[in-house]
C-alpha cells in the first residue's frame, strides 16, 4: 500500500478543517495562528515549504499541514532557533532551513513517524525515521501513537522503545536479509540502569546464608525493595547437559523480586556457598504498554552476518511491559526460507512481571526437506531467559511438522500461559512452576525441565505425548506435576505417554526428581485422529534406570494419581507404570518392613481407568501386565529410602498386575481382575469387592499370589477362567488358591463362586460342601 500523493491548492479542506486562501506561508493575517499573550504561530503546507521560505524569525513558532504534503499524518509544531557552534541536524525533528535556523520539533503530547519524514513508498528504509522517532519520545517522554499506514524496515536495527506505543492498523514490513546477531529491530529498554553489587560482602555474606527453598525474607535485602534481583555462582556449575562433549552446564543461579522489607517474591530452589556476581535491576514502577501493529517478515537469510541466532522482533529488557494486539508473519505469497536459527520474534531478558497478549505469532521452518535447507539449530518465535512472572494470553502460534516449537526459553520462574494455542512450549533449564490453563499445544508439544508446580487444566495437547520431560538435562521435575480437565489426541500411529520420563545416565551436577507427586484426573486420551491404531497407550513411561552408573540414585514421588481417566476414539484403553527396579530409587520418607507390616513411602490410587484389555498369552508374563512393579533382581542392598509402594486400585476393569522381588501393600476394590502375579512379594495382597476372571490365550495356573504378609479377599466373586476368548468353568482348581470341597488359602470374608462355575458344578453333579461354604463365607489363612 502506497499513500497517494495530493496538493492543497487556495480554499481546499483537509478532513472538517479548512485551510487558509494561502499556498505559502506568507505574513498575512490569515497564515496565523495566535498563541496565548499574542505570539502567533505561521502554518506551512509541508516541511519543505518551511525550508524554503525566507523571512522566518528565530523565536518564531510554526506549525506544518504535513511533512512530504499536507495530510500525511506529519503535522507538526516547531520552534525555530538560531544554531549552536556546532549545529546537529537529522532533517527530521532538528530540520536546517535555507534561511539557516534550525526547526526544531516541539511536540509535547505524542509523536508518529510521518512527523520524522517516514518516506513510505516500499524502498526506502523507514526505520531510519521510525529510530528518531522513538528517540524523540524517550528524550520527551511522550508517547509514539502511530495508528496507521505502511513503513518498511530495511537495514536498521536498535530502535529504542521507552515510552507507551500505539500502533493500531499500521503495517510494519521487516526484511530479514538484514536481521543482525547480538542486536534486535526494536528493544524495549529499562529506564534506570542494573546496579552490580558484586562487591557488597555484607550483602553477599546474607544471601548465602539466606537463600534457600521456603526463605520468604531477607531483612538485609530491604534497602533492595522494587529491585529484580540475580545472583549466581560461576564456580558452582549445574545441569550439565546430555550429550553436548564441551557443554560446561549452567552456573548455579537464582533471580527473584524484592518487595518491601526484604519480601522476596521467586521460590527459591538453591542453596549456595559463596556468589560471584549479585546484580540488582530496578523493576519500573509504572506499565508500559505496546499496543496494535501487524508485521510482515520476508523469511530470508540474513547476509553479511556471521553463523548463528539473529534478531528479527522485539528485546524486551524492562519489567512491567505489556505487548498486545499485535499481528506477526509471513510477507504475502513468501515462505520462510532461512537457513540461519532467530532468537525471536519476542525475546525477554532479565525481566519481572510481563505480558504477550492478544497475540498472533509465528514458529519458524527448520526440518526442512532436503537436508541442506534444514536450519541447524532450533529456531524460535519466543525466546528468553532469566525471567520472573511472565504471562501469556490468547496467544497463536501453531505449524506443521517442519515447524520447530515457537517457545525456547531458560531460567524461567512462575510461567504462566492463558488460552494459548501455541505448537510447542519448551524450557531447556530450569523452570520453576509452570501454569497452562484452558490452552491448546499443537505437534511440537511441552517439554520441560525444572521444579516448582507443574499445574496444567483444560488443555488439549496434539502428538503421542503430553509432557516430555527432557532428558538431556535429566528429565528433572522437583515438584508437584498435577493434569486435570486434559485431552491428549495422538496424531499418527505408535506407542502414546501421557508423561514421559527418560533421563539420561550423565552426572547433571543436581538430584534428578521425578516430580515429588504426580496426578493425572479427568483425562480424555481421544483417538479420533488415529482410530486404528492398536499400539500401547503408558500414563507414566518413566526410564528402567534408578540410580545411575556414577551410583546416583534418582528420586521418586510420594504419591501418584490417576483419577477419571477415559479413551475415545478406540476400544483400548491405557496401560499404567512400569517400575522394574524399585529397590535403589531414593525417597524423601523412610518407608520399610522390618516392624512386621508394610509401612508405605509411596502411594498409587488408581481410580475409574479405562484400562487397556489386555489377553496374555500365558499367566504371569511381566510384558503384558498394566503395572509392573520389580522383575529386575537389581544388587546390592536396599535400605529405608527405597521405594516401598501402597497401590490402591479402584473401578478398574481388566486389571493385570505383576510384582517381583520387591516390597508393596496392594489393594483392589470394585475391580475385576485379570491377573496378579506376585513372586516373593514383602508386603501383603487385598481384594475388596472384587471379580476375579483370569483372561489368556493359553491354559495355566492363575494368581500366583506369594507375599509375605499374605493374601485377602471380602466380598470377592471367584469366575471361570476364559482360555482363548472361550469360558472354560472346568479350569476353576487352575486357579492357584481354590480346589473344590477342599481347601481355600489366603483370608476370605464372603468369597463367592460366579454363576458360571455354580452351573458348571450342578451339569457334574458336584454339591459344595457345607464345610467349604463355611470356608468361603469366613476363612483364615492360620486355618
Amino acid at each position: 500500500m502506497k499513500r497517494r500523493n495530493f496538493l492543497h491548492s487556495a480554499g481546499a479542506t483537509l478532513g472538517a478543517v479548512v485551510l487558509p486562501s494561502v499556498v505559502s506561508g506568507n505574513d498575512s493575517p490569515e497564515g496565523r495562528l495566535n498563541l496565548p499573550g499574542g505570539e502567533q504561530v505561521r502554518h506551512f503546507h509541508t516541511v519543505h515549504e518551511l525550508k524554503a521560505t525566507p523571512g522566518v524569525h528565530a523565536g518564531s513558532w510554526v506549525k506544518t499541514l504535513g511533512f512530504h504534503y499536507p495530510g500525511d499524518g506529519g503535522a507538526a509544531l516547531y520552534y525555530l532557533s538560531e544554531p549552536g557552534p556546532d549545529p546537529e541536524f537529522n532533517d527530521a525533528d532538528i530540520i536546517p532551513l535555507n534561511s539557516g535556523l534550525l526547526a526544531i520539533l516541539r511536540e509535547s503530547e505524542s509523536v508518529n513517524y510521518m512527523m520524522f519524514g517516514a518516506l513510505c513508498n516500499g524502498k526506502s528504509d523507514d526505520g531510519i525515521q521510525i529510530k528518531l522517532a522513538h528517540r524523540y519520545a524517550n528524550r520527551h517522554q511522550v508517547p509514539v501513537i502511530n495508528l496507521s499506514g505502511e513503513f518498511w524496515i530495511v537495514e536498521t536495527n536498535d530502535i529504542p522503545v521507552k515510552t507507551p506505543v500505539q500502533w493500531g492498523k499500521s503495517i510494519i514490513h521487516i526484511n530479514e536479509r538484514y536481521n543482525r546477531r547480538g542486536v534486535a529491530r526494536f528493544v524495549v529498554e529499562n529506564d534506570r540502569p542494573s546496579r552490580n553489587l558484586s562487591e557488597d560482602e555484607e550483602l553477599k555474606n546474607a544471601l548465602v546464608h539466606g537463600l534457600k527453598p521456603g526463605v520468604q525474607i531477607i531483612p538485609e535485602l530491604a534497602p533492595l525493595a522494587g529491585h529484580l534481583m540475580i545472583v549466581l555462582d560461576e564456580d558452582d556449575r549445574i545441569g550439565i547437559r546430555a550429550g553436548y562433549d564441551n557443554h560446561r552446564g549452567w552456573a548455579r543461579e537464582e533471580l527473584f523480586y524484592v518487595e518491601e522489607e526484604g519480601r522476596v517474591i521467586g521460590d527459591i530452589a538453591w542453596e549456595f556457598k559463596d556468589l560471584t556476581s549479585i546484580t540488582a535491576i530496578p523493576g519500573n514502577d509504572n506499565y508500559l504498554v505496546i499496543q496494535g501493529g501487524c508485521f510482515y517478515f520476508s523469511g530470508d537469510t540474513p547476509e553479511g552476518s556471521s553463523p548463528g541466532y539473529h534478531h528479527n522482533g522485539f528485546s524486551i529488557q524492562r519489567s512491567r511491559t505489556i505487548i498486545r494486539e499485535q499481528w506477526m508473519g509471513l510477507e504475502p505469497g513468501r515462505r520462510d526460507k532461512s537457513l540461519e536459527p532467530r532468537n525471536g520474534l519476542y525475546t525477554f531478558n532479565r525481566v519481572y512481571d510481563v505480558t504477550l497478549e492478544n497475540i498472533r505469532a509465528i514458529p519458524w521452518e527448520k526440518s526442512r526437506r532436503p537436508p541442506e535447507q534444514e536450519v541447524r539449530h532450533g529456531t524460535y518465535g519466543i525466546s528468553g531467559a532469566r525471567m520472573l512472572n511472565c504471562n501469556f494470553v490468547n496467544l497463536t502460534a501453531e505449524g506443521g511438522g517442519v515447524a520447530w516449537g515457537v517457545f525456547g526459553t531458560n531460567l524461567n520462574k512462575n510461567f504462566r500461559l492463558e488460552r494459548c494455542r501455541l505448537n510447542r512450549v519448551d524450557i531447556h533449564f530450569h523452570c520453576w512452576n509452570l501454569y497452562i490453563n484452558d490452552c491448546t499445544i499443537g505437534f511440537k508439544g511441552i517439554t520441560v525441565t525444572g521444579g516448582g508446580d507443574l499445574f496444567i487444566n483444560n488443555t488439549t495437547r496434539h502428538g503421542n505425548y503430553f509432557i516430555s520431560f527432557r532428558p538431556d538435562y535429566g528429565a528433572k521435575w522437583d515438584g508437584p506435576v498435577r493434569l486435570r480437565g486434559c485431552t491428549l489426541k495422538p496424531s499418527v500411529p505408535g506407542i502414546v505417554r501421557v508423561l514421559s520420563m527418560h533421563p539420561r545416565d550423565t552426572d547433571h551436577k543436581y538430584p534428578v526428581v521425578l516430580g515429588t507427586s504426580i496426578s493425572i484426573e479427568d483425562m480424555n486420551i481421544d483417538y479420533t485422529a488415529v482410530p486404528d491404531s492398536s499400539d500401547q497407550c503408558w500414563l507414566m513411561d518413566i526410564s528402567p534406570m534408578s540410580v545411575n552408573s556414577l551410583g546416583q540414585r534418582l528420586i521418586f514421588p510420594r504419591q501418584m494419581i490417576f483419577r477419571n481417566i477415559l479413551v475415545t476414539g478406540r476400544e483400548q484403553g491405557v496401560r499404567l507404570i512400569r517400575i522394574p527396579d524399585p529397590r535403589h530409587y531414593y525417597l524423601r520418607q523412610s518407608g520399610g518392613t522390618d516392624r512386621g507390616w508394610m509401612q508405605p513411602n509411596f502411594t498409587l490410587l488408581c481410580e475409574n481407568v479405562s484400562l487397556e484389555k489386555i489377553i496374555p498369552d500365558n499367566h504371569g508374563d511381566p510384558r503384558q501386565v498394566h503395572l509392573l512393579l520389580g522383575h529386575d533382581n537389581g544388587s546390592g542392598e536396599t535400605d529405608h529410602r527405597a521405594l516401598y509402594p501402597k497401590l490402591v486400585f479402584t473401578d478398574c476393569d481388566g486389571l493385570l498386575i505383576y510384582l517381583e522381588n520387591c516390597a508393596a501393600s496392594v489393594f483392589m476394590d470394585r475391580c475385576s481382575v485379570n491377573s496378579v502375579t506376585a513372586i516373593k512379594l514383602t508386603g501383603d495382597i487385598n481384594f475388596s469387592n472384587c471379580r476375579l476372571q483370569p483372561d489368556v490365550q493359553n491354559g495355566g495356573d492363575f494368581y500366583a499370589l506369594e507375599s509375605s504378609l499374605g493374601a485377602r479377599f471380602t466380598n470377592c466373586i471367584i469366575h471361570a477362567p476364559v482360555i482363548g476368548g472361550k469360558i472354560a468353568p472346568e479350569l476353576i482348581e487352575k486357579i492357584s488358591f481354590i480346589e473344590i470341597n477342599k481347601s481355600l488359602r489366603h483370608c476370605h470374608l464372603n468369597t463367592s463362586l460366579g454363576a458360571e462355575v455354580l452351573g458348571h458344578l450342578r451339569s457334574r453333579g458336584i454339591k459344595l460342601e457345607p464345610g467349604f461354604i463355611s470356608m468361603m463365607r469366613s476363612h483364615h489363612e492360620l486355618e
